[in-house]
């Protein structure tokens, strides 16, 4: 299996063609680059960087986050979409500063017990941030890995032997254990999805592998379900966004008129999105009826 996916061809191409992000700076805290991973989580790379870098000069460790609001922190996290994300992490930065003295816990298990940690974030963290050999899976290295070591058009329903099959990649010293080039190369197994190995038109001419099993096969096509496609016109995300904007952009209450006027054209879908992000925590209702974002209620 490994020979599919070699380090050391992996590794001279990422010397190469690797990105200059921000959170790839050496010596950066692990507090700053889980600030990444959650902003990455379904949001392109190029929407990222200045909200990223805005964030860590605001909020450079948990305890400025957990001193100031939920409502500061969704104010600053603006079009990513997905804000419950912004929601959790100031809950993990409170517990970061109260717990764990201001620190990012090295540790999966133990980061697995923070509000808004899943199990791809927790192995982020600890391979990108602390250096650990632990496999990290996300939809870039699925692709990577169903392609090059199984010869399929795409990957299948997520499931643990994502993490077995990209842990037996993993480059291994003669003795067996794991190199300090882990870490690199599971960045570099992402790169390439992102940028060669791509879902649609993958690149195949300027890919550095030479054995993929899917190109030997003749690139077959996909069998099976497709992977449906997330639209946002007209879907309650776009209700919820345009509802979250007029909170953002007052720093006051205001009467549900307000709100009503965003989405005229279906009323119970407006009414739905509403409720939804008041049961998110995401909205609240102050005592005299009027609509606010998270903590600015009381």
């Amino acid at each position: 299996m490994g020979t599919s996916l070699p380090p050391t061809t992996v590794l001279a191409w990422f010397d190469r063609h690797e990105r200059d992000l921000p959170w790839r700076a050496p010596g950066l805290p692990a507090w700053q680059i889980l600030i990444s991973e959650i902003m990455l989580q379904q949001t392109p790379v190029s929407r990222v960087i200045g909200p990223w870098t805005e964030w860590v000069q605001r909020w450079p460790k948990p305890s400025a986050m957990a001193a100031s609001t939920p409502a500061d922190v969704l104010r600053a996290w603006g079009k990513l979409g997905y804000p419950r994300r912004a929601l959790r992490l100031h809950e993990c930065a409170k517990v970061l500063a109260a717990d764990h003295a201001d620190r990012v816990p090295e540790d999966v298990a133990t980061m697995l017990s923070l509000p808004g940690i899943g199990d791809y974030t927790a192995r982020a963290v600890a391979c990108f941030a602390y250096g650990q050999a632990v496999p990290v899976v996300d939809t870039n290295v699925r692709r990577v890995i169903a392609r090059a070591v199984h010869g399929r058009a795409e990957p299948g329903n997520p499931s643990r032997s994502d993490l077995a099959d990209a842990e037996a990649l993993l480059p291994r010293t003669p003795r067996g254990s794991f190199a300090h080039t882990a870490p690199r190369y599971s960045a570099a197994l992402m790169e390439l999805g992102a940028l060669v190995c791509t879902a649609r038109n993958p690149r195949c001419d300027d890919c550095p592998i030479t054995g993929c099993a899917w190109v030997t096969l003749g690139r077959p096509a996909h069998v099976g379900p497709r992977r449906r496609v997330q639209k946002f016109a007209g879907t309650d995300r776009q209700v919820r966004g345009l509802l979250l904007d007029v909170l953002r952009d007052n720093d006051f209450p205001v009467d549900r008129t307000r709100l009503d006027a965003v989405w005229t054209t279906d009323t119970p879908q407006r009414d739905r999105a509403l409720d939804s992000l008041l049961t998110d925590g995401l909205v609240e209702l102050t005592a005299d009826g009027r609509y606010c974002l998270a903590g600015e209620g009381s």
